[in-house]
């Protein structure tokens, strides 16, 4: 499916659930550990360095996925058909997260563009072996409500891992963001 992330063997290998037998099954647990995830988040007050540093960001994934991979929150040991070279992910993250900070204390872009810049250098860097889109936008989700007290965004208010339109625009504004041209995917944060 387009804008999926295949997983290796061996990382197939390290789903913690046998009895997942369908693509629907698999979604329904992840989404399930993800929604713990979130609830985790809620009634917490995060700072910008609290959020934007290399453990919570594994943490975060983990939370997101530690009940289904054994993988979750470790930087993946393959590489992808979207990504950098797996040896430089710690390296990209580290100026990720700089730049992220760099453009807070700055105000170098409005406090939606700065949440899906680095939403985006998330993705674009594809630190672990899935689940890379919900991570990057709940990142954004917390550096919007944490950092700048503003609403979290609403992700076309669909489901993104269907074959929709919903999430052929999503991917379109990505392909757009790729470009450098945020616009299209700060709008589509927001409808």
């Amino acid at each position: 499916m387009d804008g999926k992330t295949p997983l290796e063997a061996d990382e197939l290998d390290e789903l913690l659930i046998r009895d997942i037998n369908t693509r629907e099954e698999l979604n329904e647990y992840e989404q399930r550990n993800i929604e713990k995830a979130i609830v985790w988040t809620m009634g917490r007050t995060f700072s910008a360095d609290q959020l934007l540093n290399d453990g919570f960001i594994r943490r975060l994934h983990k939370l997101m996925y530690g009940k289904v991979w054994s993988w979750a929150g470790k930087y993946r040991k393959t590489n992808k058909n979207i990504g950098i070279e797996k040896h430089l992910i710690s390296q990209e993250l580290r100026m990720a997260i700089d730049d992220c900070k760099f453009h807070i204390k700055n105000d170098s872009f409005p406090p939606d563009e700065i949440a899906i810049r680095f939403k985006h250098r998330l993705v674009s860097i594809h630190c672990f072996p899935n689940g890379n889109g919900r991570h990057s936008r709940l990142m954004a989700d917390l550096i919007i409500e944490h950092v700048f007290n503003l609403p979290v965004f609403s992700w076309g208010a669909a489901n993104l891992s269907g074959n929709n339109d919903v999430r052929k625009s999503y991917l379109h504004s990505i392909r757009k963001a790729d470009q450098g041209e945020f616009s299209e995917l700060v709008q589509f944060a927001r409808s």
